[in-house]
């Protein structure tokens, strides 16, 4: 098996995440490390106030007789709420349980029995609900509290008599091996899994990566506008980072006001999924195009893709930076705008970018660093720097962390962030984690000489179809997604004659291409339409020019809705369900191939 190493730059890991809460206080109590929403903008609270706070809420679940291992389940949308509430809980060696807000009653069912949660902390009355309607299958849950109905306060009433000496007790007590959270894996290809993270994964991951990537974490200002769910490991990670570092953090939960709140909060870096990033180019691409500036943004698109390209092959030439200069006033700057304008990074996790996404992002001043990681890895053991990109790659290992390739191309990592195990799951971790202590990702993958990672498909998800080709149907897909009018595709063909695939169409992408053309605007009207079908077919061409023949989609059907996350056919991390979209589009699937 081949192997690449980084060396490690830090000591292990000691003592517990919420430390850097107290000594931030102590250091820099009035520095602001938050910024919370409010009428007329937004408001700062200092490093003082926070620690203040979180003693506040610590010592209520104290109160309310949380010991230390018990489970406390968490279900809110991400908001200041939520990051305060997971630190009260660290303080006390108790265990947070995310649980995403969009999951389903038999989710959260599932979820607190699994977990055996003693009490649960809900946003508001709608999920509190759906936790009381799973208390006879969860016994061991107690009190359960209301974000909106005042919990933060009436959880620091309810600690009032805990001494500082009870809290400063409990919070000394916790070491780096105790478990710090439980979290639930997405549930792809089953029941969901808790996976054991403990202190010492968040602090092994972040110590080094946080020295690594000082560009973000260590310039002046830096700070972040989280909008990502803090239910899973990857904006979880990075609000560990930054109460460890002081960079201001500011938190937005409703997607219709993220281009406002990046207005006004003006973050300097950005974390998001490639779906965001697929969509920010495909809106700005589509309205162009609707008010007759089509033709400038495809020749600005191509500039930047062509000036990022050369930043790779010695540096572009006069003229592309003279093209360059102009479309940075004509196009750039207004893209830049809508992510506030000061974004010097952004940071990408959770399924491929794509190397056309990649270079056209660095191309207009916004370089996107690519990482890899999973929730049984902490979130990244891999990530491109900022002086260090490889487009296409998602970067070399972090420092500590090996990689490697098994014999059927499959990705291994060893490093202190890898999980403690599944809670209660010991033949699922064996099954992860060998004898050696490797985690076995289940991605298929390959390193370079230099150690950089490229990410080449899913051992599950390889297609074989019936003349014994091997296809990846993640690179065909990502290239798809790429055009402005698709939402989102699913190639299929294990054990059929060819490759096909089905397509769904952007519901908010298509109103102004089809007004435009005098046609309907809803989906459901232009699945035969012959100019839509056209348009598709430039993104399968373009698809297949990055394959062989015989790896190459020879018919696709458009649906006429599409996927969402309400029907089960997306994750809650905006990953595809292939299991659910086979099962709910059964006869589409077989009406391609039918003579």
């Amino acid at each position: 098996m081949r192997e690449y190493t980084v060396p490690a730059v830090t000591e292990p890991a000691t003592g517990s995440l919420s430390d850097p809460v107290w000594a931030n206080a102590s250091s820099h109590p009035d520095t602001a490390v938050f910024s919370r929403r409010a009428t007329g903008g937004w408001l700062d609270v200092s490093a003082a106030e926070f620690a203040r706070q979180v003693t506040g809420v610590a010592k209520g679940l104290i109160a309310a007789g949380v010991k230390h291992g018990d489970r406390v389940a968490l279900l809110s949308a991400t908001r200041y709420e939520w990051t305060l509430i997971d630190y009260a809980i660290w303080s006390i060696g108790a265990v947070t349980v995310p649980i995403y807000e969009t999951s389903s009653a038999s989710q959260v069912q599932w979820i607190l029995t699994d977990s055996e949660a003693v009490v649960a902390i809900v946003e508001n009355a709608a999920h509190g609900a759906v936790v009381e309607a799973a208390r006879n299958e969860a016994p061991s849950l107690q009190e359960v509290w209301q974000i909106e109905a005042g919990a933060v306060e009436e959880l620091t009433v309810l600690g009032q008599q805990v001494t500082d000496a009870e809290f400063d007790k409990r919070r000394t007590a916790v070491v780096p091996n105790d478990v710090a959270t439980l979290i639930y894996t997405s549930g792809t290809t089953g029941r969901p899994k808790g996976c054991r993270i403990s202190h010492a994964n968040f602090i092994d991951e972040l110590g080094p990566a946080v020295k690594i990537l000082d560009e973000l974490f260590d310039t002046t200002g830096a700070s972040t506008l989280l909008f990502l769910p803090l239910a899973h490991v990857f904006a979880r990670i990075i609000q560990v980072g930054c109460v460890m570092k002081m960079v201001k953090v500011g938190h937005s939960a409703d997607v219709k006001n993220l281009v406002a709140d990046l207005g006004e909060f003006k973050p300097t870096f950005i974390l998001s999924v490639p779906r965001v990033f697929e969509k920010v180019f495909n809106s700005a691409s589509q309205k162009a195009h609707s008010e007759g500036k089509g033709k400038i943004f495809d020749a600005a698109a191509e500039t930047a893709i062509a000036y990022s390209q050369a930043l790779d092959k010695g540096g572009p030439g006069w003229g592309l930076k003279a093209k360059h200069a102009v479309f940075d006033r004509l196009v750039y700057a207004k893209l830049r705008a809508v992510l506030g304008g000061k974004v010097q990074y952004a940071v990408s996790g959770g399924a491929p970018l794509g190397d056309r996404l990649g270079h056209f992002f660095r191309g207009i001043g916004v370089p996107v660093l690519e990482g890899y990681g999973l929730t049984e890895t902490t979130a990244a053991v891999a990530v491109n720097l900022p002086g260090d990109i490889r487009i296409g790659t998602v970067g070399r290992p972090l420092p500590g962390v090996t990689v490697g390739v098994a014999d059927d191309g499959e990705l291994l990592f060893k490093g202190g962030q890898v999980m403690q195990g599944y809670w209660k799951n010991d033949e699922a971790t064996a099954a992860a984690i060998d004898a050696d202590g490797w985690f076995h990702t289940g991605d298929l993958g390959e390193f370079d000489v230099d150690g950089f990672i490229k990410i080449t498909g899913r051992k599950k998800e390889i297609l074989v179809t019936a003349g014994g080709k091997n296809v990846a149907p993640t690179v065909l897909e990502d290239q798809i997604r790429l055009h402005p009018l698709v939402s989102q595709c699913m190639v299929v063909g294990d054990g059929k004659p060819f490759i096909a695939a089905l397509v769904t169409i952007d519901p908010e992408t298509i109103v102004p291409w089809a007004t435009q053309r005098d046609k309907p605007t809803d989906v459901a009207s232009l699945v035969d339409d012959p100019d839509l079908i056209a348009e598709v077919q430039k993104a399968v061409d373009e698809a297949n020019a990055s394959v062989s023949k015989a790896e190459g989609i020879k018919k696709f059907s458009i649906l006429p809705t599409d996927w969402t996350q309400e029907n089960g056919e997306l994750s809650l991390k905006l990953s595809l369900r292939r299991h659910v979209v086979m099962k709910n589009h059964e006869a589409d699937v077989e009406a391609l191939y039918a003579k």
